[in-house]
């Protein structure tokens, strides 16, 4: 039972901040007596401002000594974000031990009461769990800035903040503490901040693997454990959450490796490497898994009751073995249960590494290992050891549910027009007269698919030569249908197809299939639905993929995946434009699912930054459209996010939990609130309409590109080395061309942080003066609709975290004066505009509402500023060199790469 809270949440939140500021004193005194200690007073100097405490002037970075400067504030950033991280973890702690588990946003324990004060029951509950089924997938995105040893030295120091939580450490203690985080303090500052080349795809892969191998299979557990303890804290029956299938499933996706779409270092041979080293990984986490928890099973058969099919299943298992069999038992005897696994052991040590024993030798699949942990669950809890199995047992049997024999799904991306390409090659390999498919319209293409796909004849022999595309296609196709008949379908998840236009383009992937002898494959082809045309006519373009012959003999009754893309949404027509287009796409796509009775798993295409989707996962989960989450959901978790959420094993954890726990009460609402909720939606379409306008009017104006590439750093980012994909798909210097990443980061970088506010100020004004009816439809719902107020919300955070004066600054490197007051004007009026209309709408000061966010504005201003001058200074001189000189002149770019990492960690993002 909960006792009487001592504090309220607005005590808790002040002592929060108060320990924030008190425990980043603390870390920056230990880094500029480590900086004092290596003769380095005048670069500690430059930091008494980082603390929020005490300001001096903005530009007393050391002349002449301007690299030492830079790290030192760099290093400054990122410990303050370790910090804060810390801060957050104990204040939820301290809430739930306060205000009980409820309160924590996103957690299960907010989730349960939700769905109880909705009138569902304690077994409508217990079944919505096991439908619910959350997949987040790792990118690597040019958008983490830091090296890998870097993320290291952060996860080392970030344990150490940690332990100086433990009350009950003597002075001693919280001595060595101490001295070893600034021994990694000293280590961090000889480090090398920025990559000296760009990482390649062995590294990037080696990042993702971490968390895949070291993090989640931890936070899965501690996952479940929160699940469990709080379903038992609500009075409900522990028996209902004892088995893996009455929990939600949690699956791990990845990109990297997978994702070719502009990348061409992802070739064939990194793609098989890839599968290869993921089922390596699972394997070995299963095999120190069960050594671990058969290290533990030291019951006697003296003083526990072995039930006969126990002893028929060791004796099965030794037979299958033969020799290996046989030492297996004879390393423990006495001991059935240890020897039970002993022999599990041995078989899974011959699927590592058989080539040439019988099947029966070797586990097949993931299925059979869990089959053979449930006759070792049975016979436990037939003796009675149901607390053994709850303990010991079942995280075991949740890490070969989730993770099998595959660890992660990669999927599979290519674009739409390099399809084209390829099936062009090969049409005119096999001598089609009139082979330029590109040149067809959709009627044409359609009519040419129907028909090929009622023939199984190939287009090409194997083994030649048909264009550079083409043989990039079937090479891909090829691995993936050698690694799908040697280990099964599990390590793959979807062919995604980019820049979905129309239904030939999923059609299209259905011909390569058959080329290399795949077409029954269980693999699904999932449009990427990305600008706003595309996600206006999604729901058409998804109709008539699922009407298609060949998608009714092959779909059935399988999941349907639909992508949906946040990043270039925004590109093209600003934030509330974006997020409406998805929004009602969401809508009309479950539509049509339900009209083909198949179930549409969505797959958010979320990048870190608000622009791009990006925010807690909670607040995302509320906003989604009611009855469009049916059980399962994808998303990525991209570049500097998957530091940011899952660096630490608690930030993990609570991550992990929002998404399952948010994803079941969506699901929940779906199955059980079937009344449809009226909210405004006629004043919301009206004010993303009127946005867009506005927004493409600035974009679409004539030299906004010139402006754009002056006022900004993106020619600096396009030479970074954060990432080992190309900052633009083809190369070409137009908007269209340029990634999302780049665009949201460079604006960013210069504080104009455009893209998540641009065209709401004028739209909010047009429905207030011309809609009042609409206007007070908004003012309604902006606290009651979670949609609306997530979205604005969002856009009032990336207005606080812009800077008038320095949008000046930047904006002061456009040369031509005419040019750059002509497109200032037009922003600091839309962004003065937009500050009034969202305060005016919300209600109240942002004072009042945004207190922690403003504290953390308020904590990095300075020292971003000294940053932000050097950043322009810098940009000035480097734009001043001749191509010749740039690329010669390494010191130049390597202290702005510096700067671009530095100001990334004080603004806590990229792109």
């Amino acid at each position: 039972m909960q006792s009487k809270p001592t504090q309220n949440k607005d005590e808790i939140e002040q002592q929060g901040l108060q320990k924030i500021h008190r425990d980043l004193r603390a870390a920056m005194d230990a880094l500029r007596e480590v900086l004092r200690d290596l003769n380095e007073d005048e670069v500690a100097a430059t930091l008494k401002d980082i603390d929020g405490y005490e300001h001096t002037t903005s530009d007393d970075i050391m002349a002449g000594n301007e690299e030492k400067s830079i790290q030192a504030l760099s290093i400054s950033f990122q410990l303050m974000n370790l910090v804060e991280e810390n801060a957050t973890v104990q204040f939820r702690r301290k809430l739930e031990n306060n205000l009980g588990l409820s309160v924590i946003r996103g957690s299960w324990g907010e989730t349960i009461t939700r769905l109880q004060q909705k009138g569902l029951t304690e077994d409508q509950i217990a079944a919505v769990l096991p439908q619910v089924k959350v997949m987040p997938v790792l990118t690597a995105h040019p958008t983490e800035a830091k090296r890998t040893s870097v993320l290291e030295l952060h996860r080392e120091l970030y344990l150490e903040l940690v332990k100086k939580e433990n009350q009950m450490y003597s002075t001693t203690e919280r001595k060595i503490i101490d001295d070893g985080i600034k021994s990694l303090l000293e280590r961090w500052w000889r480090t090398r901040e920025v990559n000296l080349e760009k990482p390649n795809l062995e590294s990037e892969r080696n990042n993702v693997m971490h968390y895949f191998t070291q993090v989640f299979p931890l936070a899965l557990e501690r996952s479940d454990q929160k699940l469990r303890y709080t379903w038992q804290a609500m009075g409900y029956d522990p028996t209902r959450l004892t088995t893996t299938d009455q929990f939600p499933v949690l699956e791990f996706g990845s990109w990297v490796g997978g994702d070719r779409d502009g990348h061409p270092f992802v070739t064939a041979e990194v793609t098989q490497s890839t599968l290869l080293s993921h089922r390596a990984a699972a394997l070995e986490i299963l095999r120190e898994s069960i050594l671990k928890v058969s290290a533990r099973f030291t019951f006697s058969d003296g003083q526990n009751p072995v039930p006969s099919f126990f002893h028929n299943a060791i004796g099965q298992l030794q037979m299958q073995l033969g020799e290996a069999g046989k030492k297996a038992i004879q390393r423990n005897p006495r001991e059935p249960w240890r020897q039970f696994l002993n022999l599990v052991v041995a078989k899974l040590d011959n699927t590592i590494g058989a080539n040439k024993l019988a099947p029966e030798a070797c586990y097949q699949t993931s299925q059979q290992l869990q089959q053979d942990l449930l006759i070792l669950r049975n016979s436990l809890m037939e003796a009675g050891a149901a607390k053994i199995v709850e303990d010991l047992l079942f995280p075991l049997e949740r890490k070969v549910q989730c993770f099998g024999f595959h660890l992660v799904k990669l999927d599979i991306r290519q674009n739409s027009s390099f399809h084209e390409k390829a099936l062009e090659q090969m049409l005119k390999a096999a001598s089609f007269k009139d082979w330029e498919y590109s040149h067809w319209d959709e009627k044409k293409r359609l009519q040419f698919l129907d028909a090929e796909l009622k023939s199984h004849r190939p287009f090409v022999v194997g083994g030649v030569h048909i264009g550079p595309e083409a043989d990039k296609i079937i090479d891909c196709y090829r691995v993936v249908r050698n690694h799908i008949n040697r280990y099964g379908p599990q390590g793959l998840g979807s062919f995604i197809v980019s820049m979905t236009r129309g239904v030939s383009d999923l059609l299209v992937v259905y011909l390569f299939m058959r080329e290399l002898g795949m077409i029954n494959f269980p693999l699904p082809i999932v449009p990427l639905f990305e600008t706003i045309d595309d996600l206006q006519h999604a729901h058409q373009v998804l109709d008539g993929f699922l009407s298609h012959p060949m998608s009714k003999k092959l779909i059935g009754t399988r999941t349907q995946e639909v992508m949906l893309g946040y990043s270039d949404s925004n590109k093209d027509g600003g934030i509330l434009a974006s997020r409406w287009n998805i929004y009602q796409a969401e809508q009309k796509l479950t539509l049509v699912g339900e009209k083909h009775g198949v179930k549409l798993r969505f797959f958010h295409g979320i990048g870190g930054t608000i622009s791009r989707g990006g925010g807690k996962y909670h607040r995302f989960l509320d906003g989604m459209p009611q009855g469009s989450l049916s059980g399962e959901i994808k998303l990525t978790v991209q570049g500097e996010t998957i530091a940011q959420q899952f660096a630490n094993l608690l930030n993990a954890s609570y991550n992990l939990e929002m998404l399952l726990s948010g994803t079941s009460l969506q699901t929940a609402y779906t199955l059980h609130l079937k009344q449809k909720r009226l909210y405004p939606f006629g004043a919301f379409s009206h004010m993303a309409e009127l946005s867009l306008q506005k927004y493409q009017q600035l974009i679409n104006r004539e030299r906004f590109i010139e402006f754009y590439s002056q006022a900004t750093p993106i020619d600096l980012l396009e030479r970074s080395r954060i990432g080992s994909r190309p900052a633009r798909r083809t190369g070409k210097r137009s908007l269209e061309d340029l990634r999302a990443i780049p665009w949201v980061f460079s604006w960013n970088q210069s504080r104009f942080n455009l893209t998540a506010w641009y065209g709401v100020g004028y739209a909010l004004a047009e429905i207030r003066k011309n809609y009042p009816s609409e206007y007070e439809e908004l003012r309604t719902f902006a606290h009651k609709w979670p949609f609306l107020r997530y979205n604005l919300i969002h856009v009032e955070t990336n207005l606080l975290n812009s800077d008038e004066h320095l949008m000046h600054q930047y904006a002061n490197l456009v040369q031509d004066k005419a040019l750059r007051e002509e497109f200032l004007k037009l922003i600091m009026d839309e962004f003065f505009l937009a500050k009034e209309q969202i305060m005016d709408l919300l209600g109240e000061e942002a004072l009042d509402r945004r207190q922690s966010l403003l504290d953390n504005i308020h904590r990095r201003k300075e020292a971003l500023l000294k940053l932000h001058h050097l950043h322009i200074d810098y940009l000035a001189q480097w734009r001043k060199m001749s191509e010749q000189e740039k690329e010669s002149n390494d010191l130049m770019l390597d202290r702005l790469l510096m700067i671009t990492t530095a100001l990334s960690g004080g603004l806590k993002s990229t792109g």
